[in-house]
């Protein structure tokens, strides 16, 4: 089950000017379960953010990681861990680590960025190379962006079909991130019904998900901008992820009573 994390951080979101309260705050925390083909658990995934110091910067700390589990383990071992060092005001990124086992397949990678020169360094721990990239203005990693989109929607100026496209850098690579709205629904939750907004991400077809349009999001529909659950068409069978467990959350969650 590979990429599992990754289908939980690589959402996305509508973009505004960042001028409201943050959706998040230190101690926040996610659990999510992960299943294949709609019943079959194949794995777990967290994300948490702490407060910390990056070159005597105040900081948020934010700590991915994403496991199969069960039957799962045994055939396919996955193991991925993420971590990102975003700037308290602006939640531009400072750092970035990446380091992950999925059946084998080894990567360990550090990025540093300086936002001002537009420059990222990668250490690629594994073979033992620093190498210096160009890059974008305003160049988010995976996790960054998550947590940057979240601060910067403004969900009552979202219409249906409004699209957003992000800078990106990912490995050693710039790209440019496009998602797309397509409106709000009421979700079922493990804590109950849910009013959500639905997103499209697109991401790239071939070897793990079917199409560009294979990958679905729905996020809660108040002030937190919760991940509740993912929905991806893959190659072979299909990936799902909802929210298990939370806590340290910024804002009240709204549980819609029946």
């Amino acid at each position: 089950m590979k990429r599992i994390l990754t289908l939980i951080i690589l959402l996305g979101f509508g973009v505004s000017t960042y001028a409201q309260e943050p959706a998040f705050q230190d101690g926040e925390w996610f659990q999510f379960r992960i299943s294949y083909s709609g019943w079959w658990k194949a794995g777990e995934a967290t994300l948490a953010v702490v407060n910390d110091t990056y070159k005597g910067k105040p900081v948020y700390h934010v700590k991915g990681k994403g496991v199969t589990t069960g039957m799962t383990k045994l055939f396919f071992s996955v193991e991925d861990y993420y971590e990102t060092y975003i700037d308290k005001q602006s939640t531009m990124p400072y750092r970035f680590i990446r380091k992950i086992d999925e059946g084998g397949h080894t990567k360990d990678k550090i990025i540093d960025f300086d936002q001002q020169a537009r420059v990222a360094t990668v250490n690629d721990k594994k073979h033992n190379s620093i190498t210096t990239y160009k890059t974008e203005p305003s160049i988010h990693d995976m996790v960054s962006s998550f947590y940057y989109l979240r601060n910067s929607i403004d969900t009552k100026t979202l219409k249906e079909g409004d699209e957003t496209v992000i800078n990106m850098f990912f490995d050693q690579e710039n790209f440019k991130f496009k998602l797309k709205f397509l409106g709000r629904e009421v979700i079922k939750t493990k804590f109950g019904k849910v009013n959500s907004l639905i997103f499209r991400p697109y991401v790239q077809a071939g070897r793990v998900f079917k199409e560009k349009e294979s990958l679905t999001v729905w996020i809660s529909d108040d002030q937190n901008k919760i991940p509740l659950q993912i929905k991806a068409d893959l190659a072979v069978g299909s990936l799902k992820a909802d929210i298990e467990a939370y806590k340290g959350l910024k804002h009240p969650f709204y549980i819609i009573q029946d």
